[in-house]
């Protein structure tokens, strides 16, 4: 289904001046930032490949803008990973949340108005009957916290997740994600499966013109539920774009069809939308694009626009499950949360970011396909609102990845000021959805320079 959408102007509170922004004005990673980084990293372990790739150290951050700690200025691509998708320090969030700290932090589980009301929202303007919520404070929690809905809702305890998945860094969710280290256990969690999904520049089933072939895809699953499983399938979990994969696309005809399968077997439908959620496709749910709603659907990072809230939204037939999961958590739904969740839904009404984001989508796509047609290790390049991706080829050909490329890129992107996302060959880009048309297109052309310096020096 194609995206439709009008543009509509960034708000004016997020004005960048791109004769200001970026500025350079050291060797960076700057003399402070190294000093920092080496004073918090003698104790601080287990960074980041960002971090690690380009050591900067960040002191503030409005809108679509980063400073470091040696007043170095940066165009954000980030949003702190997947997470600020309304620009850093959005006023009516901050507002929000200092009032909710100055009135009351915690009170487990018990009712407030600022909860009440963002579930009333919620229930507003998801689609279909999701009706039923509990809140936690990380994704994975959220996601850990599907998985229990999805076996107490069919008495069932199998699950399915699809290769380069990522749901997730504790037991449950690695269990249905693509990391592999000896630290998270020996072996899967017992009844978790992985299988392939179409991947539009990569289809492992495709068509004679080289689309995926989406039915094949749907055929292998039925055979591997009957032959690999006992055949109690609770849930088929995955992302609707893949994130942590390189922001991977669908076809169109994927999730209707696999809606269509789940139901015709009894299997319930999870889409673990942390990261997908909340405007950052130009959607309150990626799958809106495709028209489906899922059973089950995890929700967070922009849902609080940095504050540490996520959600479990199920359907209506399925919120009593929540009863039996005992699903209640210390910082779950506390009031900074509710506060900064509520005030992240009425910017994205009140500023009209949906359109804004689809908007951005469409013009960084654009920009991006020339890209395609200039670069020769550029092989794809893709966009669904402010989720954007570009994949480095050795050639288009074989579509061989080009790691070192990558790498290359994303340092030297970073040095004329750029703070944006590696993940190997893929560049990763989630720009805030509150972005100026200029300043997207200057980051691009910031990639663009990039990538045309790495094919002198390694082609």
């Amino acid at each position: 289904m194609k995206a439709q959408s009008r543009t509509v102007s960034a708000p004016k509170w997020a004005h960048l001046d791109l004769t200001q922004v970026p500025h350079v004005k050291t060797a960076l990673p700057g003399p402070k930032s190294n000093e920092l980084h080496a004073r918090c990293t003698r104790y601080f372990k287990g960074l980041s490949s960002q971090v690690k790739l380009f050591p900067v150290a960040f002191e503030k951050g409005f809108g679509c803008e980063l400073v470091d700690v040696d007043g170095n200025r940066y165009i954000d691509f980030s949003s702190g990973i997947y997470v600020t998708t309304l620009g850093h320090c959005h006023p009516k969030v901050t507002e929000a949340v200092q009032k909710a700290a100055g009135t009351l932090m915690n009170c487990h589980d018990f009712t407030t108005e600022l909860k009440t009301r963002l579930v009333e929202k919620l229930a507003e303007i998801l689609p279909g009957d999701l009706n039923g919520f509990q809140f936690y404070d990380a994704g994975t929690a959220a996601v850990e916290a599907g998985q229990r809905v999805l076996r107490a809702a069919t008495g069932k305890h199998e699950m399915i997740s699809c290769f380069y998945d990522f749901h997730g860094k504790t037991y449950g969710g690695v269990s249905l994600g693509h990391i592999r280290s000896l630290a998270y256990g020996p072996c899967r969690a017992p009844g978790m499966y992985m299988v392939p999904r179409p991947d539009t520049y990569r289809p492992l089933f495709a068509k004679a013109d080289g689309t995926p072939d989406t039915d094949k895809f749907i055929a292998f699953y039925d055979e591997f539920i009957d032959k690999a499983t006992i055949g109690a399938v609770a849930g088929f979990v995955l992302e609707p774009i893949q994130g942590w994969g390189g922001t991977i696309m669908p076809p169109d005809d994927f999730f209707p069809k696999l809606r269509k399968y789940c139901d015709e077997k009894g299997i319930l439908l999870m889409t673990d939308e942390v990261l997908t959620s909340f405007g950052r496709t130009g959607k309150w749910l990626c799958t809106e694009h495709w028209d489906v709603v899922p059973d089950v659907v995890s929700l967070g990072k922009g849902f609080g626009n940095g504050f540490p809230v996520t959600c479990v939204a199920v359907r209506e037939k399925h919120k009593e499950s929540f009863e039996s999961i005992s699903a209640s958590s210390s910082y779950g739904g506390n009031p900074m949360a509710c506060a900064a969740a509520l005030a992240s839904i009425e910017a994205i009404e009140e500023e009209q970011l949906l359109e804004r984001s689809a908007h951005l989508g469409e013009l960084a796509l654009k920009r991006m396909q020339q890209m395609k047609a200039d670069h020769p290790i550029v092989g794809d390049v893709r966009a669904k609102g402010c989720l954007m991706g570009i994949e480095l080829v050795k050639d288009k050909t074989s579509k061989t990845p080009f790691d070192e490329a990558g790498k290359m890129v994303y340092q030297r992107a970073f040095a004329k000021g750029l703070a944006w996302i590696p993940a190997g060959h893929i560049l990763r880009m989630s720009p805030p959805i509150v972005m100026e048309d200029d300043v997207l297109l200057k980051g691009i052309d910031i990639i663009d320079e990039a990538i045309g310096e790495t094919e002198k020096e390694l082609l």
